[in-house]
């Protein structure tokens, strides 16, 4: 089984992600915000970490960042997902930009999220 991070700071949206993974047979860990997401990801091995953009204080994409130069002693790579409401290709691009390897738009779709990760070889649904 993958080990999924989600890194959400909405209370309503951590649920729903929740109960949404577990109808998956799905399970993850979470963190509330960047800070918190940097901290898990240096101290766990995290197959995928599901970020969202716009948090308080580290925001995704610096999380990101800080993530990625963690990651360039660790020998390890997380597949990264950009998670926001924004659509626009800017967004995805500005993701990619800040080392994510992809995006998704908010509101969570679980069919999107397993087709990504099928279609880039880290795990088959």
């Amino acid at each position: 089984m993958i080990k999924i991070l989600l890194v959400e700071d909405n209370l309503i949206s951590q649920k729903m992600m929740y109960y949404t993974f577990r109808t998956a047979n799905l399970t993850s860990d979470l963190a509330s915000d960047g800070e918190e997401a940097v901290a898990k990801a240096a101290g766990e091995r995290y197959d995928v970490i599901l970020m969202d953009i716009m948090m308080p204080g580290i925001d995704g994409y610096e999380a990101t960042l800080q993530i990625r130069k963690a990651e360039q002693t660790s020998g390890h790579s997380a597949f990264i997902i950009g998670l926001t409401g924004n659509v626009y290709d800017s967004e995805r691009q500005k993701c990619l930009d800040a080392g994510m390897n992809a995006y998704m738009p908010k509101p969570f779709d679980i069919d999107l999220f397993k087709s990504i990760l099928s279609k880039s070889g880290v795990a088959q649904f």
